[in-house]
């Protein structure tokens, strides 16, 4: 199986500090990487760097489209980026107000994306976003409701929503269980993944809560002070971490 994602000796500063850096993996379709680490360890640079929202000091990251070809995402241009974002990548904010069009309805949320693939038949526009509403377990009653009327976990799964439909190939998801209560994150995390299962698609989140990992990743980067200090299989990882950094992490969600 070939990878969809390829990540060099990657490497993002700020003046002369290092946000990471000697950043090395491979992604493959249907696969789902988590990024852990404590506040500062890095972890929401490496995403936002290699999402391209930040531009790498160093390295290189390759994306394999649809139709097979390679891009290497710093001598993109910026269209060509845009237009990647729009049709084979997904973004999940932390906080769902940042990734929703707060002042337009849920079904205009759910449409805008297939909207800027060319879709422009009414009818079909708002039968397809009442379904992403009835699959992210938000009635399709609601379609004309503003995200502003909806909960923290409505908004969460509306925005999930809003980033499936156009079935992207990769999805960036930074803390999406950040901003939800203990009582509301387990049902999202199963919500998110039967999703994920079903669409096949790649995804790469961060976390710091190593249970979101244990859930969700098939393999796992752990992060400190910008580098990677251990990656493998996530199973694997948190019940023998190696290294000392990790096994600390572990230790302290058991002592918890």
């Amino acid at each position: 199986m070939k990878p969809i994602l390829q990540v060099k000796q990657l490497a993002k500063r700020y003046g002369d500090r290092y946000g990471c850096r000697d950043v090395n993996f491979e992604l493959y379709e249907g696969e789902v990487l988590c990024i852990v680490g404590e506040s500062g360890s890095g972890k929401s640079t490496l995403l936002a760097t290699l999402a391209g929202r930040l531009a790498a000091d160093e390295g290189e990251v390759t994306f394999r489209d649809a139709n097979g070809d390679w891009h290497e995402l710093s001598t993109l241009a910026e269209a060509e980026r845009r237009r990647l974002a729009r049709t084979e990548w997904g973004f999940v904010t932390q906080h769902a107000r940042d990734g929703l069009r707060m002042g337009v309805s849920a079904g205009a949320n759910v449409s805008e994306r297939l909207m800027a693939l060319g879709h422009r038949h009414y009818g079909q526009l708002r039968a397809t976003a009442a379904e992403w509403l009835e699959k992210v377990e938000i009635g399709a009653e609601r379609l004309d409701d503003p995200p502003s009327r909806f909960s923290g976990g409505m908004q969460q799964r509306l925005q999930i929503a809003r980033n499936l439909v156009t079935r992207p190939r990769l999805v960036f998801m930074d803390e999406p269980t950040g901003g939800l209560d203990v009582s509301v994150q387990a049902r999202f995390l199963d919500l998110l993944r039967r999703l994920v299962h079903e669409s096949g698609v790649a995804v790469i989140m961060v976390t710091h809560d190593l249970g979101v990992a244990r859930l969700l990743a098939h393999r796992t980067l752990v992060m400190q002070q910008g580098r990677v200090v251990e990656a493998g299989l996530t199973d694997q990882i948190l019940d023998d971490p190696q290294h000392p950094y990790t096994q600390l992490l572990v230790s302290s969600i058991v002592q918890a």
